[in-house]
């Protein structure tokens, strides 16, 4: 792993290990973090559920398996600085982690639906929103803060939406969350709260520090203040990819290479088509796409190339079912937090 800070922990895998595996195994999953893991007694943890609500829970894991239908979704999670490493090569942003194109991974998640546990407690007339609040606490507001954020009511209510102990037929590790957590498909990863122990209906959004202050998208001339409510609060992931083989800067000999990637699409979008550039974007050839698991995962692709004598940078783009485009540079796409980096994917090789 690369690890980019190691309290609070956060590292992404090389390249290599996420390829050919549409489900990511779990000591080659990312973890993106704000605080250090809580220590905590699964046996006394309990999930507050409360707020616009008809009835206030208080529920042990053991409640939550006897009162509510186990669920399984497939899903990617996406650091909405994944490629940030990209945009700081156009610009320098301070104070955050240069992450690279590995931010992001996927999981056969299993627990319960949230729409049934809010159903349970009755969600009364006005609410919009659901806030999520962790167990991990963070220095980075002040004072010191668990992190939380929220997500609409009406996603909060999808059944692909769940409180989740498990993640790829095994328990599931506190680097990643345990005893539980919040996975919000189509979401940016940070939506997706670790450590979960509050679930809160509101007639907003969650006044959380890392709602209202951070994952937020300013313009690329704003000043980062951190004051609550600037800029677009990250939501929706949007059309992203990147090259996962071979190695960037790698050597191979001249002729037919067979290079090979993944792209997400956030939402209920698809990713439809991905292309492969040799020419700096003249010309263009479909890459060939993988079995589509499940509508909340990625899609890892492939393409064989003809790599030419000498330096060539190689391009990757991918359109989701909106018929949305990658950007095609970073210039385009860079802000002061370095958020959202799916500009066109470069790889840069040297034929022998």
């Amino acid at each position: 792993m690369t690890v980019h800070s190691d309290q609070p922990f956060n590292a992404e895998p090389p390249r290599a290990a996420l390829v050919g595996a549409t489900l990511t195994p779990l000591d080659a999953f990312y973890s993106r973090n704000h605080g250090p893991v809580p220590e905590g007694d699964a046996a006394s943890w309990r999930l507050v559920v409360d707020g616009l609500v008809e009835t206030p829970l208080a529920l042990s894991l053991d409640d939550l398996r006897a009162r509510f239908p186990e669920a399984t979704e497939t899903a990617t999670l996406q650091c909405a600085g994944n490629r940030r490493e990209g945009l700081v090569a156009v610009r320098d942003i301070p104070g955050e982690a240069p992450w690279g194109p590995t931010a992001t991974a996927t999981a056969t998640w299993t627990g319960v639906r949230l729409a049934d546990v809010l159903a349970a407690a009755g969600v009364v007339d006005g609410a919009t929103d659901v806030e999520f609040l962790g167990a991990d606490l963070s220095d980075e507001p002040q004072p010191p803060d668990v992190f939380g954020g929220s997500v609409p009511l009406r996603k909060a209510g999808m059944p692909e939406v769940l409180l989740a102990w498990a993640m790829n037929d095994e328990p599931l590790p506190p680097i990643h969350g345990a005893p539980l957590r919040v996975v919000v498909p189509g979401y940016i990863g940070a939506r997706s709260v670790k450590w979960v122990q509050r679930v809160r209906v509101a007639d907003a959004p969650s006044p959380n520090f890392f709602q209202a202050s951070t994952y937020r998208l300013l313009p690329a001339d704003a000043e980062v203040t951190r004051a609550p409510g600037e800029g677009v609060a990250l939501g929706l992931v949007a059309v992203n990819s990147d090259f996962l083989s071979p190695d960037d800067g790698s050597s191979h000999p001249a002729g037919p290479l067979t290079v090979t990637g993944y792209a997400f699409a956030g939402g209920d979008r698809t990713v439809a088509r991905v292309d492969v550039s040799t020419d700096g974007g003249t010309s263009w050839s479909q890459a060939d796409l993988e079995e589509q698991v499940s509508p909340w995962a990625w899609r890892h692709w492939s393409s064989t190339v003809d790599l030419p004598r000498g330096e060539t940078e190689l391009l990757a783009r991918a359109w989701d079912s909106s018929a949305a485009l990658q950007p095609e540079r970073p210039e385009q796409v860079w802000n002061p937090k370095g958020y959202v980096n799916n500009s066109w994917a470069r790889l840069r090789l040297h034929g022998t």
